[in-house]
């Protein structure tokens, strides 16, 4: 059994039903002596789904890092990240504040609202990030969708051979929630990754398979793998930025239950 509380990311648009499907995940993908515990972002508005969950607590997104402690005892823990606020800069710092409270990741996992995307093509690039980082990607809120709109989107993930899985959320359920939090790593992104990666280059600049050789070892230079979406420029703008997604929703106060 593993000592080390596992924690579950959980991403997703306000109104995306994260909750709800968070709700089944736990009653039905854990084991009976497992001990759940659920953080929910301050600034998420209250859901009637949220009563049902186990050991719920708020956490604070300073803008900077996450100021949230982990409940005494839990073996996992679901982590819901601030729909409104950008998923990259609180993932960006979501290892760190893992490790700090001697967890470990078990899986990251996007709940997308099919109709928000559907109707809002600028959002894609939006997704996108948050299924780069995912190992479980859910298709929630799919009534009135077109069917062609489903299957293209699913198409552009599957044509990147990205590893994750994608299944589909019918009355707040998923088909197998044992599979959903089996923690596993299906992700693209390896900046949760245990061991650093890195990136060699030889004298001109150019990459380098690690063990190629050289005839002049000092001409290598290593550097740490950033993941692309944490890459910033010069200025401090990151290279890869991702739409505001509080363009796009209602504000908290008046926004659907998530």
């Amino acid at each position: 059994m593993n000592e080390r509380p596992l924690v579950f990311i959980i991403l997703g648009s306000p109104g995306s039903g994260r909750r709800e499907v968070l709700r089944d995940l736990i009653e039905d993908g854990l084991d009976e002596g497992d001990v759940p515990a659920v953080l929910i972002s301050e600034n998420e508005t209250p859901s009637e789904n949220e009563a049902a969950l186990p050991q719920v607590t708020r956490w604070r997104w300073t803008g900077e890092f996450i100021e949230a402690s982990a409940p005494e005892g839990a073996t996992h823990i679901f982590l819901v990240l601030d729909g409104r606020s950008n998923p990259v800069d609180q993932l960006e710092v979501a290892k760190a504040w893992i490790e700090a409270r001697g967890a470990e990741l078990g899986r990251i996992v996007t709940v997308i609202d099919c109709q928000l995307a559907e109707k809002n093509p600028p959002l894609l690039a939006w997704f996108d990030a948050c299924v780069h980082f995912s190992d479980v990607v859910l298709l929630n809120r799919r009534e009135s969708v077109p069917n062609k709109w489903m299957s293209d989107f699913q198409a552009r993930y599957k044509a990147q051979f990205l590893p994750c899985l994608f299944e589909l959320v019918k009355n707040g359920r998923v088909k197998n929630p044992l599979l959903v939090l089996e923690p596993q790593a299906r992700r693209m992104s390896h900046a949760f990754d245990d061991e650093q990666d890195w990136i060699f280059t030889n004298a001109e600049g150019e990459e380098i398979d690690e063990q190629e050789e050289t005839e002049d070892d000092e001409d290598v230079n290593a550097t740490p793998e950033v993941d692309p979406y944490f890459e910033r420029r010069s200025g401090g703008r990151r290279v890869k930025e991702i739409p505001d997604i509080a363009r796009f929703v209602p504000p908290a106060e008046k926004a659907s239950a998530s």
